[in-house]
């Protein structure tokens, strides 16, 4: 049986679609940072930019579809996500392509987490509206782009690649948190 939504469901709901579309946007706009840059310096790898970013736009067309049927307000930080977004690609391709993929490893790592915190929170909610299931078939495909990068194009190989993860890491974590709230 399905149950009314409450004010703190409707809350919740709001949270989590404004941040995954915020975070969709950003890995678009990641890939297409990376991609400009790549398809010049290392054609080889452009497929395999050009094969994430479909899934990343496949994503951001769902949560915008999401956010406009559920009546939620986008972040307010659309513009400064967008040119961070960009510039973050881009630079960590200009680094070359196994930074551009440690870049790739660091922000679905935390995505991965991010997505699979909010299934067990959905859980606990007892609240679906068909979310879990596109929220699992997305962080699988995030997973599968931090396999690619660590396994297929030496991620790990990157010059400064604990700093320059951590950096990534902790830019993504706290995008997350303004973008659950602005």
């Amino acid at each position: 049986m399905k149950r009314t939504l409450t004010a703190a469901d409707k809350a919740k709901l709001a949270s989590f679609l404004r941040v995954n579309q915020a975070g969709e946007l950003g890995a678009n706009l990641i890939y297409k940072g990376q991609h400009a840059v790549l398809k010049h310096t290392n054609p080889a790898v452009a497929p395999t930019i050009l094969h994430m970013w479909e899934q990343e736009r496949h994503h951001l067309a769902t949560f915008d579809r999401l956010i406009a049927q559920h009546r939620v307000r986008p972040t307010f930080m659309r513009p400064v996500w967008e040119a961070g977004a960009f510039a973050m690609g881009a630079a960590t391709a200009l680094l070359g392509t196994k930074a551009a993929m440690a870049c790739t490893e660091a922000v679905e790592t935390v995505i991965g987490t991010h997505y699979n915190d909010q299934l067990r929170e959905l859980q606990a909610m007892d609240l679906d509206l068909g979310l879990q299931k596109t929220i699992r078939e997305f962080r699988d495909d995030e997973l599968e782009h931090l396999d690619t990068a660590v396994n297929d194009w030496d991620a790990k190989g990157a010059p400064a690649y604990p700093v320059l993860t951590e950096v990534i890491k902790m830019t993504c974590r706290a995008a997350i948190k303004v973008s659950e709230r602005v």
